[in-house]
């Protein structure tokens, strides 16, 4: 199975794929690591972030988004602009989303904790997040 974690931060959907196959889990390549939404209240915009991540995961055959949870409201609540990257992901015909819950993905990781220094994946500091939502998602 395939996935793409997904962290999403201001107009950013932050990526990390992960594959699971035959009991091992691996960090594919990937052509982008961050895909932006810029100028969220123009249509062609929204039309265009939704075809590039459709287009991606069609490329590197993709089952599921997986987007970390972000609370609706208070003092960490996720941005407008993030909530519509978020609906964006989900009307995408082809892949299945799901949201990951903090409270589930720290029970799994509590059981299960991540084998690998983070720094050794050789992904870039800021796709921490996505990665350990796709490692969380995986090890169910």
């Amino acid at each position: 199975m395939r996935i793409c974690g997904v962290d999403i931060t201001g107009n950013d959907a932050i990526l990390c794929l992960m594959e699971f196959k035959d009991g091992l889990m691996s960090l594919p390549d990937c052509r982008t690591v961050r895909v932006q939404l810029v100028k969220d209240q123009e249509l062609e915009n929204m039309r265009k972030f939704q075809f590039a991540m459709a287009k991606l995961a069609e490329d590197y055959k993709i089952e599921k988004f997986v987007i970390r949870e972000r609370a609706q409201k208070g003092k960490f609540s996720g941005s407008a602009v993030g909530f519509k990257i978020e609906a964006a992901l989900q009307l995408i015909p082809t892949v299945d989303t799901v949201i990951a819950t903090n409270a589930a993905m720290k029970l799994k990781l509590a059981a299960n904790p991540i084998p690998i220094d983070f720094k050794e994946t050789g992904l870039k500091g800021f796709q921490e997040v996505a990665f350990t939502t796709a490692y969380a998602y995986l090890i169910n």
